[in-house]
């Protein structure tokens, strides 16, 4: 299982080191390595990030596949190999190779001179303007382990953009060229050795019994045995490489399928049904069982008609003719039904996709459905979901009854039919070469012909329900992804001043805009609290800063960087964001806290727990840290899974942080606690603070209050209370109980008697 690496100089505890141990950690020999790898990666305008990498957990250092996955995935091409020394030298037109070395570090080889036989490397610590060093054979191979990362841009459209096609499923199959070459050669053989019993049978009828010679009869039965042998070993190693293959597309397919789903923008997400979008995302897999089943069967099938059409033809021509012509109306029955098949079948694909979304939904609604008594509507509105899903599905299997049984007499005649022809033949016209052991014959091979003929036929129908469900798959899988911004970009070292300068946002799909001509600015180390009726633009802002949406006009820069400017990986990274509703992952509470860090140590979960307020809970539980949750789970409260949400965002010490009306799920006691540690918390970050309790944003150092997208004001607690209208009527309603009794007081000093005297 792969690891991230937790290296030295990207710690998440926030705990500073001195200067003679970061200096040891920058000369080791893991971290000269990924240097090396890194200055690669920025010949080519890629700036990588260590938190990315990750790696096995028995490798001292990154081995060459390691590093090339970590390249991969970021845009690159990659490639570790092991070269010998002749071929190294021909590598002089080629950009910065890594080379490894034995005490796991690794130098650039930035140039070749092959006339003097030597290469120039230059240290991957230094800069780039440094000379490099000339090397020979003898002196590098005391060092260099034989391993090289080869590095290079991405000229063509990526693999994780390209559109979901036929292209592309061609493409995915063609990267399997060896085995489909060695899977094609045994099938070949295979063909060719189906042949031989056929033609000894012909021979044991002809002449063995004609003559009865037992002496020829013992050797065909010798010859017999060998090819029989030989037969079920290739097969074996066919059906052996078959496996492999298939393995391999559909790890292939469900790798990719997944990377896609995870590059599209939260946008997207939002404005469709997750039902759907599992339900249709879940349509690629029928593509892979088309591709590993009827379409591989029926692609060996073609070799078999190959090499046996040619002899049955040497045969007997006019029986092979007639098989032919048997097959070919079987595949003209099959493309005229083709069309009311693919009608149907599209049908029976959105009824289907309808019934696993309601399924969905009620899975992830149950608590509702439950709380309100729901079940009586949702089974009445299931019953006419499965109607519709029946519908379709009767009618589709009834359009295709139509061809199956059309053709029926057909096959009959191919596998039965044709013999009874055949021995007609030969019974009424001897010159036509047909005689018993022909007929034997071609009763052999003749069904061997017929089966990948009609295969062929009907793997049409097949290919339209694959190009109907890669359609379905591509409605998804083929909208714009967030691939170029979360791999490209500036990866600027973040401090936290924010400006906002004549922003303006309208949602898609939108008429009025969410947010109008804002501009303010607060300086890094800010607490900036968001104030606002619902639909003020407050969440909108949020959705900014994280890179949710970039489609605004104005500038919006963060330590005067345009946002738009900045790697997304890198920015969501270095924010902290906690949500009003926050996901809790299947594991234990230690790993729903280090999700973001994985190879951070107890003592940051403790002291991120104790941030949060988390800890005194968490100790209460039977297995403390080690205690096991999941999403739903019945075992922690609302209250205690958003301190696990701002116990997960702390631990990465970022310098922005982001509470979307964090606390809104807080008992009033959890609440005061988690406001009593924002102060702490916000040491030395950026903070912005989106609440709907006006309580918990008095001790922010700004509050910047909004009214349907426009700002009204922004300044600290006391100066909104006596400038602002908005902020002050806001304030007033959430604490009008504490006006009362004052009042009431004052009325008791009157000489009125008190409430309830």
């Amino acid at each position: 299982m792969d690891q991230p690496l937790n290296t030295p100089l990207q710690s998440g505890s926030g705990q500073n080191k001195d200067g003679a141990t970061q200096k040891a950690e920058r000369l080791s020999p893991m971290m000269i390595r990924i240097r090396a790898t890194m200055a690669a990666a920025k010949y080519h305008g890629v700036d990588l990030d260590m938190r990315d990498l990750a790696t096995q957990p028995d490798e001292a250092s990154p081995s060459p596949a390691t590093l090339a996955r970590w390249l991969n995935g970021q845009g690159l091409v990659a490639k570790g190999m092991r070269l010998k020394w002749r071929y190294l030298i021909r590598l002089y037109n080629s950009s910065p190779v890594v080379l490894m070395f034995k005490d796991g570090s690794a130098g650039l080889m930035v140039g070749v001179n092959p006339k003097k036989r030597i290469v120039f490397l230059r240290d991957p610590l230094g800069k780039e303007t440094d000379a490099p060093i000339a090397v020979d054979e003898l002196r590098l191979r005391q060092a260099w382990t034989g391993d090289v990362l080869l590095v290079k841009a991405n000229r063509n459209l990526s693999e994780a953009d390209a559109v979901i096609n036929f292209t592309w499923l061609a493409k995915m199959v063609l990267r399997e060229r060896v085995l489909l070459r060695d899977i094609s050669f045994a099938s070949m053989i295979i063909s060719i050795l189906q042949i031989f019993p056929a033609f000894i049978v012909m021979q044991v009828v002809n002449r063995v019994i004609a003559f009865q010679s037992t002496a020829t009869l013992i050797s065909i039965t010798g010859l017999l045995i060998i090819l029989c042998f030989y037969e079920i070993l290739i097969t074996y190693a066919r059906r052996e490489l078959t496996a492999v293959l298939a393995t391999r597309l559909d790890s292939r397919i469900s790798i990719h399928t997944y990377n896609r789903l995870l590059a599209l923008p939260l946008e997207f997400f939002e404005r469709q049904q997750a039902g759907r979008i599992v339900g249709k995302v879940s349509q690629i897999y029928m593509v892979r069982d088309f591709i590993t089943g009827k379409l591989l069967t029926t692609f060996l099938d073609l070799f078999t008609l190959i090499v046996i059409l040619p002899f049955l033809f040497y045969i007997s021509p006019t029986l092979a003719w007639l098989t032919v012509a048997a097959a070919g109306l079987i595949g003209l029955i099959v493309i005229l039904f083709l069309p009311a098949i693919t009608k149907r079948f599209r049908s029976r694909i959105e009824s289907e996709m309808t019934r696993s979304s309601m399924m969905y939904e009620t899975v992830a609604g149950i608590r509702t459905v439950k709380t309100l008594a729901l079940e009586p509507a949702r089974r009445r509105e299931w019953d006419e979901v499965i109607a519709e899903v029946s519908k379709w599905r009767l009618s589709t299997s009834r359009i295709q009854n139509w061809p199956e049984t059309l053709v029926m007499p057909l096959d009959f005649f191919i596998n039965r039919g044709i013999i009874l022809i055949g021995a007609f033949l030969a019974i009424t016209n001897p010159t036509s070469g047909i005689d018993a052991g022909v007929v034997v014959a071609f009763m052999m091979l003749g069904g061997r012909v017929a089966t990948p003929l009609v295969g062929m036929a009907k793997l049409t129908s097949s290919i339209t329900e694959v190009n109907t469900s890669l359609g379905q798959a591509g409605d998804i899988l083929n909208n714009p992804t967030e691939t170029k911004a979360l791999t490209t970009g500036l990866r600027p070292k973040i401090v936290g001043a924010l400006a906002f300068e004549g922003v303006n946002f309208t949602y898609p799909g939108g008429s009025n805009r969410a947010l109008k001509d804002l501009s303010f600015s607060i300086p890094a180390g800010t607490m900036l609290g968001l104030v606002g009726r619902s639909g003020s633009g407050k969440s909108t802002i949020t959705r900014l800063l994280q890179g949710v949406s970039r489609e605004y006009t104005g500038f919006l820069r963060l330590d005067g960087v345009d946002l738009r400017e900045i790697n997304l990986t890198h920015l969501r990274r270095s924010f902290g964001v906690v949500l009003q509703d926050n996901f809790l992952f299947r594991g234990t509470i230690k790993d729903n806290i280090t999700a973001g860090r994985p190879g951070l140590t107890m003592e940051d979960v403790i002291r991120a727990s104790r941030l949060a307020g988390a800890e005194e809970f968490i100790e209460r539980m039977p297995a403390g840290y080690d205690t096991f949750i999941e999403e739903g789970s019945t075992n922690i409260s609302g209250g205690q899974r958003q301190r696990l949400a701002i116990a997960r965002s702390v631990i990465l010490d970022p310098k922005f942080m982001i509470l979307d009306e964090a606390t809104s799920a807080l008992d009033p006691e959890s609440e005061a606690l988690v406001n009593a540690n924002l102060e702490r918390i916000a040491t030395g970050r950026t903070m912005v603070i989106v609440s709907h309790r006006l309580s918990s944003l008095v001790n922010c150092d700004k509050i910047l209050v909004l009214d349907r997208g426009v700002m009204q004001a922004i300044g600290n607690h006391e100066e909104l209370l006596e400038t602002c209208e908005i902020y002050r009527t806001l304030w007033l309603q959430q604490n009008r109980h504490t006006q009362e009794k004052p009042n009431k007081e004052k009325q008791s000093g009157d000489g009125l008697v008190p409430e309830g005297m």
